[in-house]
């Protein structure tokens, strides 16, 4: 999972790949231009949300996967999640002390904070220590910059 690249846009184009329509090719685009990704059995597809056209979504796809040479790029997506308007999603391994392993982000938690697993259970051992989904709006000026989540996601 520290190999993931996250791509933020809206679903312009979703289609089947395959006779039995369990992948998808959801195209997307943002201002860096329209990208492609597979939607498999295997993709985690945060709280089984339906994807629509025009849904605001980021995607975390690995970075060391081979890409086809072809235009637009085309990636195999690992997770992908609903954006909520002004919120952004982070995905990444967190320490007991709730900071990402890249130190790009230090959690602090409150009673606000929904805390469940993959399953969509709700989680009651501490949270550090694993993959995290985490989805946050806004963060201090400090290094790591800290956050109080909406919603944590422990990947178990």
């Amino acid at each position: 999972m520290e190999n993931l690249v996250m791509f933020t846009g809206r679903i312009q184009l979703i289609q089947p790949i395959d006779e039995e329509c369990c992948s998808q090719m959801v195209t997307m685009q943002n201002a860096e231009g329209v990208f492609d990704f597979i939607i498999s059995s295997e993709t985690y597809v945060i709280d089984m949300v339906r994807l629509r056209l025009g849904m605001q979504v980021s995607v975390f796809y690995d970075a060391n996967l081979p890409v086809p040479l072809i235009y637009p790029p085309q990636y195999q997506a690992v997770i992908i999640g609903r954006n909520l308007p002004n919120e952004k999603i982070y995905v990444g391994y967190f320490d007991k002390n709730l900071i990402a392993m890249n130190e790009q982000l230090k959690l602090t938690i409150s009673r606000g904070t929904e805390i469940i697993s993959s399953n969509g259970q709700p989680y009651l051992c501490p949270v550090g220590e694993n993959i995290l989904i985490v989805y946050y709006t806004i963060t201090t000026r400090s290094i790591p910059p800290q956050t109080t989540p909406r919603k944590i996601i422990v990947m178990c």
